[in-house]
């Protein structure tokens, strides 16, 4: 799939989440209830973290996200992992991301501070955010929308940023099992998972399905996520 389809799954599987993970008696003493700013710096963050397994494609737009910074990385991704939609692609790989993140957010919180820019940047690239043609001028603009995403979010307890990362990358990778080259969940193990709902990436089943699908899915979950905080902090002044 196209690189806003995933940024846009990102997000929607993060709205449709939040409600879930403030159920007390489903997680008990682990259920979260986040703030409308926790709210949408999570949105932010899943819908980037949905670019995240393509680092894999040497060639792909989101290679030009940083120049050669981006280019280089995704090279190298790519050669470690096997190739495009590889191990990146995997369970595993979300898994490992979301420790990963989590652990930097908690203890060496400048370098969460670096990935949570490469992470939006990459979000900016997939969603369109580019001028054709002009690759240095999209790298800049990708650049100062990224550090003022990071100094907006800074400030914001984002406990929750790994869960976000994990879920972010298995959005992207179910997206990808919905075409005919599949991903190999299980990485390691070979096989891969196919159900072949899109026949063609970027063809008129993902723009004109899938993608007005994802829109609405995120307005209403928005919409609803708003009204519900706005209506919990009304019962509390009450």
């Amino acid at each position: 799939m196209m690189g806003k389809t995933h940024a846009l799954s990102g997000a929607l599987v993060w709205l449709a989440a939040v409600p879930v993970i403030a159920q007390e008696r489903l997680l008990g003493e682990y259920a979260v209830a986040l703030s409308t700013e926790q709210v949408a710096a999570g949105a932010v963050v899943c819908a980037g973290a949905a670019i995240l397994p393509d680092i894999d494609h040497h060639n792909g737009r989101i290679a030009n996200t940083f120049g050669p910074i981006t280019q280089v990385m995704c090279k190298w991704v790519g050669k470690l992992s096997g190739g495009h939609r590889q191990a990146t692609h995997s369970i595993l790989f979300a898994v490992a991301m979301g420790f990963a993140m989590d652990f930097l957010a908690t203890h060496y919180v400048y370098a969460w501070w670096a990935c949570l820019f490469m992470i939006v940047g990459l979000g900016l690239r997939g969603i369109g955010l580019d001028f054709e043609g002009k690759e240095p001028q999209s790298a800049l603009a990708d650049c100062a929308l990224a550090l003022i995403a990071v100094w907006l979010m800074h400030k914001i307890d984002m406990s929750f940023v790994g869960f976000a990362v994990a879920l972010g990358c298995l959005a992207h990778v179910a997206g990808d099992c919905l075409t005919p080259r599949g991903c190999p969940v299980l990485w390691p193990l070979p096989w891969r998972t196919v159900v072949p709902i899109v026949p063609k990436t970027d063809g008129k089943v993902e723009r004109w399905v899938i993608m007005p699908v994802l829109t609405v899915g995120i307005a209403v979950l928005a919409v609803r996520s708003v009204l519900g905080d706005a209506t919990a902090q009304w019962l509390t002044r009450g």
